[in-house]
This record gives structure tokens, C-alpha cells and sequence, in this order.
């Protein structure tokens, strides 16, 4: 599903344009309870507006920015297959991190993991990679400034939740950042499906950097290259690839457990 982003309709609501239409019941209810997200408008149907306003002054967000709207009107605001549950809300983006606020947050720790990904382009896979993220307890996910989905509804929906305090840091060179990375005392691990050794043998030790490459053509050569080592899945050998978010999930528990 493509981003879709808010359309102002008249001079006042012009300081939206180009904000983030977020829709589900979790994406807005975690985005109102986050203090670092700036919310400019909400949508909902009566009967949710109580419960939103409990989250907006849990984040410290005005809940007069709450407005009571028919669902048919929040219909025409999104994609026609967007799953809204009776809520939306225009957002701005949030802030990444730049990779060097990433090694320090890793300096002193014994052990880390983060994960980064190689244009992986869905934004629902981004989406549901960040939900695992959070979930075996990454850092931080890092990613390319081109050639990786921004910030969407259908991403953050698919988080559930978990984008409004999941880290994420985009780069312009991801070999480049792969390089800074190693020298904070990370030890890169990119998952290929033809690598001799499977995850579950690898050490699992200190700070881990797991590389994902793109459902289908994998990593590029050069982000390959600064990999120090590269493992794959144990898997059932009749079975190809995964989808790269179910993959993901499963190398990120793998590295959490130790």
C-alpha cells in the first residue's frame, strides 16, 4: 500500500500538508501516548473519543485535537483496503537517529543486537520487522535513506504500536554505516539462504549487527563484503526463502536467546 499523506482543504489546515495519516486503533492510541510525536489532528467515531483523550493526556498531546467524525468521512481519507477501526490522525514523521547517537547508545553494553536492512521496500514488512524488533529488544533498526519505504500508515499499523519507541536510523551508505558499526565493537552477521553455517551456531556474544537483504535478490555485493561473517536459517531444505519479516523475526530471537 502506498504512504498516503494529509491534504489540507483549506488555509487552516495548511501546517499539515505532507504530514503522515495514521489509522488503527494501536498506531494512533501509541502515537497520542508518545510525548515525542507531534499530533496535529485526530479522527474518530464517537464512541472511541473518550478513549483517545485518555491517551492524548497521557502524552501530553491537547485533546481537543480529537474530533468526532462519522466513519464514512474517515473512509474517504485513507486507501480503500486500509483497516482503520473508527480512527485516524495526522502526524508529523518522527525523528530518526544518526548511526553515531546508535554506537553510543551501544557503548558500555556487553551485549546488543540492531538490525539492518538492505531495500527491503514493503512498508507492511518494515512494519511488522520494527513489531520484532522492539519485541527481542534491537536497539535500533537501521535502513537506507533511498530505496527503503518512508514513514507510512500501512508501516506503522503493522508495528502495532511499536514504531513510537523503536529507534530508526537512516543512512545515506549503508557499507558505510556497516563500517561504523564494526568499529563500535559490533560484529556484522548478514543472513543469506546459501551460507555454510545456520544461525543457531553462530556466536552469539556481544554486540550483533544482523544484515537483511531483499526478499529474492538478497544483499547487494558491497554490503555483503563488509558482512565479517554470514549464516542462514536452519530450515527444511524443500522450503526456498521466508518472507523477509517472518525471517527476520525468527534471526532476531535466535540472536536475543544467545
Amino acid at each position: 500500500m502506498a504512504a498516503k499523506f494529509y491534504k489540507p482543504k483549506n488555509d487552516r489546515d495548511n501546517n499539515m500538508a505532507g504530514s503522515v495519516l495514521l489509522y488503527g486503533k494501536h498506531a494512533v492510541t501509541s502515537a497520542l501516548e508518545n510525548k515525542k510525536r507531534i499530533v496535529q489532528k485526530v479522527w474518530c467515531v464517537p464512541e472511541m473519543t473518550a478513549e483517545l483523550q485518555g491517551a492524548a493526556n497521557r502524552g501530553g498531546h491537547n485533546a481537543a485535537l480529537i474530533k468526532a467524525t462519522e466513519r464514512k468521512e474517515i473512509d474517504k481519507m485513507l486507501p480503500p483496503d486500509a483497516v482503520h477501526q473508527g480512527v485516524a490522525a495526522a502526524v508529523k514523521p518522527l525523528e530518526g537517529i544518526a548511526i553515531e547517537e546508535l554506537c553510543d547508545k551501544a557503548e558500555g553494553l556487553e551485549k546488543c543486537q540492531v538490525l539492518v536492512l538492505d531495500q527491503v521496500t514493503d512498508p507492511q514488512n518494515v512494519g511488522a520487522i520494527v513489531r520484532s524488533c522492539a519485541a527481542f529488544g534491537a536497539l535500533a533498526l537501521v535502513m537506507q535513506d533511498k530505496n527503503a519505504p518512508a514513514e507510512s500508515g500501512a508501516m506503522v499499523k503493522a508495528s502495532a504500536g511499536t514504531f513510537e519507541f523503536l529507534p530508526i536510523c537512516r543512512v545515506t551508505n549503508l557499507s558505510r554505516a556497516i563500517e561504523k558499526l564494526k568499529k563500535a565493537g559490533f560484529w556484522v552477521v548478514g543472513m543469506d539462504g546459501y551460507a555454510k553455517t545456520t544461525i543457531d551456531k553462530m556466536n552469539k556474544n556481544g554486540k550483533i549487527a544482523v544484515v537483511m537483504g531483499s526478499e529474492g535478490k538478497g544483499m547487494r555485493r558491497l554490503v555483503e563484503e563488509s558482512c565479517d561473517e554470514t549464516v542462514k536459517l536452519k530450515m527444511d531444505e524443500r522450503v526456498e526463502s521466508l518472507n523477509v519479516s517472518t525471517a527476520a523475526a525468527i534471526a532476531l530471537y535466535e540472536v536475543a536467546k544467545g
